[in-house]
């Protein structure tokens, strides 16, 4: 699945200082709001209600949280990068600042994971995230991440 099917602009932030886990979703839901439509209320509970059953902290600085959501009627994204690392009881141990969130219809099946596939194997290339660590710029991360997977594909 390309991102650039999932990933809109306007779903790409870079964030100053986030305290907690709790206030990352909550802006995850703000983002998600503002550029899908989706309710902010309804995915932050949802990412919440995921979380507890388990830390979605892949290692490496990288976090793929995830949700199914009622209303929706495909796959979307939304990716911050923080400028200073959250603690997030991640596999490793180490603090996360790459954000990749994924929001799939409630009934959504294989999308779902062929979208979470997609954006886990493309946020385990270190080089690759080296790159989105160096860029403050919402445009430019946006055509890392989106360009990125045809460029593998070919």
């Amino acid at each position: 699945m390309e991102l650039s099917s999932i990933l809109n602009l306007d779903a790409v932030r870079v964030v100053g200082q986030i305290n907690s886990k709790k206030r990352l979703f909550q802006k995850l839901g703000e983002v998600v709001s503002d550029c899908c439509g989706v309710d902010q209320k309804n995915a932050v509970a949802a990412l919440q209600e995921r979380e507890n059953l388990g830390p979605t902290g892949v290692g490496h600085g990288v976090a793929l949280p995830h949700a199914r959501l009622e209303g929706l009627d495909r796959v979307v994204g939304a990716f911050l990068r923080l400028e200073a690392p959250l603690d997030f009881d991640s596999a490793d141990r180490k603090p996360v600042d790459l954000v990749f969130a994924l929001f799939a219809p409630k009934e959504s099946g294989v999308e779902h994971l062929k979208a979470l596939a997609s954006v886990s194997r493309t946020m385990r290339d270190a080089t690759f995230c080296t790159k989105l660590r160096a860029n403050d710029d919402e445009t430019t991360l946006h055509a890392l991440l989106t360009e990125i997977r045809s460029s593998q594909a070919a």
